[in-house]
C-alpha cells in the first residue's frame, strides 16, 4: 500500500496500536487515532502520537472517519464485530491489524506460536534457545515487542519469535512463518468468539496458509491440534509426551527428537507436565532449524520460566505465595493446581470469559486445594459452579485486594496461596501483568505487618 496517499484510522491505542500509528506516521501516512477507553497510559500515548502528527478522533467524530479513511488498523482488544469495523466492512474498506501490517515488511525469519495455553512460555523458551545457539531472536506479537517495532531492527539473519492470539488472528491473513507451533486448544474467549467452532477455526488459520517449504509443529496428544495436519500443505512435525512420533517425544522420562536423546525431563529447572510439552515443542523447532542438540538441551533445561506463571513471590509466616495471574482460563488454572504439592488456598475470579466453571471445581475436588476465595465480576458464577460441584470450602468478596487479604487469613503455615484466577483481569486491571504485580505488591506489604 502507498502510505503517503491514504488515510488510516488506528483504533485502540494500546501497545500494538501505538506501534502501528508510529510506523505509519514515519512513512508519511495521514493517521487518525481513536480509543474509547482513555486511561493515563492511553492519554500519554495519544498525546505522543499527536505530537508526531496524528489527529485524535473523539467518540463523537469517529463515524466520520468511516468515509474519510481508507484503512482501519484495529487493535486486538477490539472485536471484529464491534460497530466500528462493521461500518468499515459495510463501506468496503480494508480492515487490518498491527501484526498483519508487520507481515508485509518484516525481514526476520518468523517462528509463530499459537494455542490456548503455553504460548508465552514456549515463545520465551524459543527465544532463549535461539539466543543460546548464537542467533539473534526477538519475542514479539502478543508477548514481547509489537512486531512492527522489529521491521527496522531486524535483518534476514534474525528470528522473530511471535506469540499469536486468537484476537490477532481475526485480522491476520498474510503471516506465513517458517515454523508454526500450535500448543493445545481448550475452551477460551467464548464471550468473544461465541463458540468453539469459531475459536478453533481462528487458531487453525496459522497453519492453513503455510506452504510446502514450511513446517507445522503440532501437539499430537491434542486431538483438535492433531487434526490441523489435514488443513496445511506444510511439513508436519509432531510432539508428544505419550508416544513416539515423527518429531519430539518423551521416552523413559527423557526428551528425544527423531531418535536423538536430548535430556531427561527431571533435568528441567521448571517442573510440571505442561512445561514438558512446552519444551517438546521447542525441541521440535530446534531440530527443524538444525540447531546443535547439546546446546538446545542445555538451554531448555536451564530455562527458569516467565513472569506471572506459577511464580513463587514470597513466603510469610510459613505460607508460600504463588503468582499465576497468567492463568486466565480453566485449563491453565487446573494445570497450576496440579503442580501444587502442598495444601493450597486458591484465588479465583475476575472477568468471565464465557466458561462453564463446573469442570474447574470438579478438578479442585480432586486436588490439594483446601479453600477457594471467589472474587470479582465472575464471583457469583463461580459460586454457583462450586455449589453444583459439591465444593464447599469457599469465601466470597468483590474486590481483588480484599480477596488477597482474605486468602492470607485463610491460609495456615505450610500451605500455599495460589493466584490462578481462571478469568481475565479486565474487571479491575489493564491485563494479567498488572494483576500479578498488584498481587506481588500486596504480598510484600504483609511482611511489614506485625
Amino acid at each position: 500500500m502507498y502510505f503517503k496517499g491514504q488515510n488510516f484510522l488506528v483504533a485502540g491505542i494500546s501497545g500494538s496500536g501505538r506501534s502501528a500509528a508510529r510506523f505509519l506516521l514515519a512513512r508519511g501516512a495521514k493517521v487518525f487515532v481513536y480509543d474509547d477507553f482513555i486511561n493515563a497510559d492511553v492519554r500519554s500515548s495519544i498525546d505522543e502520537l499527536v505530537a508526531l502528527g496524528a489527529k485524535e478522533v473523539t467518540a463523537a467524530e469517529y463515524e466520520e472517519c468511516v468515509e474519510k479513511c481508507d484503512v482501519l488498523v484495529l487493535s486486538p482488544g477490539i472485536p471484529i464485530d464491534n460497530p466500528l469495523p462493521v461500518a468499515f466492512r459495510r463501506a468496503g474498506k480494508l480492515i487490518t491489524g498491527e501484526e498483519e501490517l508487520a507481515c508485509h515488511y518484516l525481514r526476520a525469519t518468523s517462528v509463530a506460536v499459537t494455542g490456548t495455553n503455553g504460548k508465552t512460555t514456549t515463545v520465551s523458551m524459543l527465544a532463549q534457545m535461539l539466543s543460546d545457539c548464537g542467533v539473534r531472536a526477538f519475542p514479539c506479537g502478543n508477548f514481547g515487542e509489537p512486531t512492527l517495532d522489529l521491521v527496522d531492527k531486524c535483518s534476514y539473519d534474525d528470528f522473530a519469535v511471535m506469540e499469536i492470539s486468537s484476537f490477532q488472528l481475526e485480522t491476520l491473513f498474510s503471516l506465513r512463518p517458517h515454523v508454526a507451533v500450535v500448543t493445545n486448544i481448550t475452551e477460551d474467549h467464548l464471550n468473544r468468539h461465541y463458540n468453539m467452532e469459531n475459536y478453533v477455526y481462528l487458531k487453525s488459520k496459522l497453519v492453513r496458509g503455510l506452504r510446502e517449504s514450511e513446517y507445522a509443529v503440532l501437539n499430537y496428544d491434542d486431538e483438535r491440534v492433531r487434526g490441523f495436519s489435514s488443513l496445511t500443505r506444510a511439513k508436519v512435525v509432531y510432539f508428544s509426551a505419550r508416544r513416539q512420533v515423527e518429531g519430539a517425544y518423551v521416552q523413559d522420562g527423557c526428551v528425544y527428537f527423531m531418535g536423538q536423546r536430548l535430556f531427561a525431563c527431571s533435568d528441567m529447572a521448571i517442573g510440571g507436565g505442561h512445561n514438558v510439552y512446552n519444551a517438546l515443542a521447542c525441541a521440535a523447532v530446534g531440530g527443524i532449524l538444525g540447531l546443535d542438540g547439546e546446546v538446545v538441551a542445555r538451554s531448555l533445561c536451564a530455562f527458569k520460566g516467565v513472569r506471572h506463571r506459577i511464580e513463587v513471590v514470597g513466603e510469610i509466616d510459613g505460607v508460600t505465595y504463588i503468582d499465576d495471574s497468567k492463568a486466565t482460563n480453566v485449563d491453565a488454572a487446573l494445570k497450576a493446581v496440579q503442580s501444587m504439592s502442598s495444601s493450597t488456598v486458591i484465588l479465583l475470579g475476575g472477568k468471565d470469559k464465557g466458561y462453564d466453571f463446573k469442570r474447574l471445581f470438579e478438578g479442585l475436588n480432586e486436588s490439594s486445594v483446601v479453600h477457594a476465595v471467589l472474587y470479582g465480576e465472575a464471583r457469583y458464577k463461580l459460586l454457583d459452579a462450586a455449589i453444583q460441584s459439591g465444593f464447599s470450602s469457599f469465601s466470597l468478596c468483590e474486590r481483588f485486594d480484599d480477596a488477597v487479604k482474605l486468602a492470607r487469613s485463610s491460609a495456615r503455615s505450610g500451605q500455599c496461596v495460589l493466584l490462578s484466577p481462571a478469568c481475565s483481569s479486565f474487571d479491575e486491571f489493564s491485563g494479567y501483568e498488572q494483576r500479578g504485580e498488584r498481587f506481588i505488591e500486596l504480598v510484600g506489604s504483609f511482611e511489614n505487618v506485625v
